[in-house]
């Protein structure tokens, strides 16, 4: 069964408050993305890579790639308006029948242990989304006023989110809706039943300057 994975890489991470995009900030020495690919060709040398970066940084990304000396092989693909739209561009360069991942380029902390759960699941299932539990009380906001919510009934979703690859191009020819928020709100459109599985808390998304503090510290704990 063929394998592939969509990273994606095109937000312009304002929240980061930096120069550049997040997805190219330092960590250990070199950019957060290439700790996120090499995830993924530690976990299957053969998977094969699609990285979807903003059109003005593809230069900059390659650059940075001769900068660092890093060699594996991915296929690059122009980001699109928004993640709805970027996914949908990678996808066109997903051509067999097989097993697909999309993950944020800003997750470099997502254990091989993780990725397997969702390819195996994926395969038997059709798709599995990673999942941790809210660890902290949590309320939402009414016209009443706030109310407290059991946390045991919320999932706080991760990626990869990993699809059979027909099932995903197809989701993926809707047209866009503000409704989606992840791959698997696409799918769930189209009918199909979502399968949540256990995810790993330390699969960070880096998204403020915090986050790259944290990031230093469990880099050398991921497995």
């Amino acid at each position: 069964m063929d394998l592939y994975v969509v990273i994606v890489a095109a937000g312009s991470g304002k929240r980061m408050g930096a120069e550049i995009p997040k997805q190219f900030l330092e960590l250990a020495g070199r950019p957060v993305l290439m700790h996120t690919i090499e995830r993924f060709k530690s976990f299957n040398d053969a998977i094969e890579i699609i990285t979807v970066l903003p059109e003005n940084q593809l230069r900059f990304w390659i650059d940075l790639q001769k900068k660092h000396s890093f060699s594996i092989l991915h296929t690059l693909v122009e980001g699109g308006y928004n993640r709805f739209y970027s996914v949908r561009n990678g996808l066109k360069f997903v051509n067999n029948e097989g097993l697909v991942a999309i993950h944020d380029g800003v997750r470099p902390f997502v254990s091989i242990d993780t990725i397997k759960r969702c390819f195996d699941t994926a395969e038997k299932l059709g798709n599995a989304i990673p999942t941790i539990s809210p660890t902290e009380s949590l309320r939402i906001l009414t016209d009443q006023g706030s109310l407290p919510v059991n946390r045991l009934h919320i999932k706080q979703i991760q990626t990869p989110q990993v699809f059979n690859t027909g099932l995903i191009k197809n989701a993926y020819l809707q047209e866009y809706s503000p409704d989606f928020t992840d791959d698997a709100t696409v799918l769930e459109k189209t009918g199909e039943k979502i399968n949540l599985i256990e995810g790993n808390r330390e699969n960070i998304k880096i998204t403020n300057p915090e986050d790259l503090l944290i990031s230093t510290a469990l880099l050398p704990t991921i497995t």
